[in-house]
C-alpha cells in the first residue's frame, strides 16, 4: 500500500498552454489492458467532459472505473487510444487535475498533520522545495474551513475518522484549485452528513466552471447530484442525463441485475 505522500501527489508542471474554450477532458478510443490480464480492461472509451459538468461515474467491480481514472493522471501507461486535458496530452496539463483516491488505498498512518496533508495540495503550484506563500497559506485555510475540519489543522490524519479523512482529501484537491477533478468512490464508508457537505461543494465548483468526474456505486444519488452519468461496463453501456439513462435496462446490462417491469430506479416508491 503506498504511503500517503505517493498516493496524494500525482501530476507535474504544463509544458504546453491551456487551449482556450476546450473540454476538460476528452479520451478517444481509448482501450487497455494489464500484463496480467488475458482481456481489455477497457474497450474502446471515447468521453467527451466539457467546463461545469458533475459526472457519476458507474458499474460494477472490475468494470474499468478506477483504470479510467488512472490513465487521465498518467498512472498507467496510455498504449491505445487518446487522451486530452483542455486541448493538450493529459501528461502535459496534470497540474490542472486533482485527485481525490480511494481512502482504502492510503497509508493513513504517515506521520503528518491535517494542515500538512492540504497543504500539499499547492505543491503543484510552489514545487517541493519552495516554502508556501501567503496566498497558498490562505488557499489552505480556506480549503479546511469549507470542509469544516479547521479545528482538526493540527492533527495527525491516522487519529480521525473515516469520514473525517475523507474531508481531509478534499480540503487537500481544493487547494490545489484544479480544473479537472476526479473521485474516486469518495462517498464510500462516510457519514449522510460528510456525504451531504462533499456533494455541496461540487455543486459549487461546477458552478464556477470546474468539471467533476465521481466513480461511485451509489445509485441513488445519480439524479439528485449528478448532471451526467456514465454506465461503465469495460465499455460505456450509457452516457447522459441520469433520469435518461437509469433505467431498469441499463442497470441489468452493467450489473446482471433484473427488475420488476414497473421499477423506475429514481422513484423509490416503485416495487421491485
Amino acid at each position: 500500500m503506498p504511503n500517503l505522500l505517493h498516493s496524494l501527489n500525482y501530476g507535474g508542471q504544463c509544458h504546453l498552454p491551456a487551449m482556450g474554450g476546450r473540454a476538460a477532458l476528452r479520451m478517444e478510443n481509448v482501450s487497455h489492458r494489464y500484463p496480467s490480464t488475458p482481456e481489455d480492461v477497457l474497450d474502446r472509451v471515447s468521453l467527451t467532459v466539457n467546463p461545469g459538468e458533475r459526472v457519476a461515474l458507474v458499474g460494477p467491480n472490475g468494470a474499468g472505473k478506477s483504470t479510467l481514472l488512472k490513465l487521465i493522471l498518467g498512472m498507467e501507461p496510455l498504449t491505445r487510444g487518446s487522451i486530452d486535458v483542455f486541448g493538450n496530452p493529459a501528461a502535459h496539463c496534470l497540474h490542472r487535475v486533482a485527485v481525490v483516491p480511494q481512502r482504502s488505498t492510503v497509508d493513513w498512518r504517515f506521520p503528518v498533520t491535517v494542515r500538512q496533508v492540504v497543504m500539499m495540495g499547492r505543491y503543484v503550484h510552489l514545487g517541493w522545495f519552495k516554502r508556501p506563500r501567503a496566498i497558498d497559506r490562505e488557499a489552505v485555510e480556506a480549503a479546511l474551513d469549507t470542509m469544516e475540519i479547521t479545528n482538526l489543522a493540527n492533527r495527525q490524519v491516522g487519529e480521525l475518522s473515516g469520514g473525517q479523512q475523507q474531508r481531509v482529501m478534499l480540503a487537500r484537491t481544493l487547494a490545489h484549485d484544479a480544473d479537472l477533478m476526479l473521485l474516486d468512490e469518495p462517498l464510500n464508508h462516510v457519514d449522510i452528513t460528510t456525504q451531504e457537505l462533499i456533494f455541496h461543494t461540487l455543486e459549487r465548483l461546477t458552478a464556477k466552471g470546474k468539471a467533476v468526474i465521481v466513480s461511485t456505486h451509489d445509485l441513488g444519488v445519480l439524479t439528485v447530484h449528478f448532471t451526467r452519468a456514465l454506465f461503465l461496463d469495460k465499455r460505456i453501456i450509457a452516457d447522459g442525463p441520469p433520469k435518461e439513462v437509469l433505467t431498469p435496462e441499463t442497470i441489468a446490462e452493467a450489473y446482471g441485475f433484473e427488475f420488476h417491469k414497473d421499477y423506475h430506479p429514481w422513484n423509490s416508491s416503485s416495487n421491485h
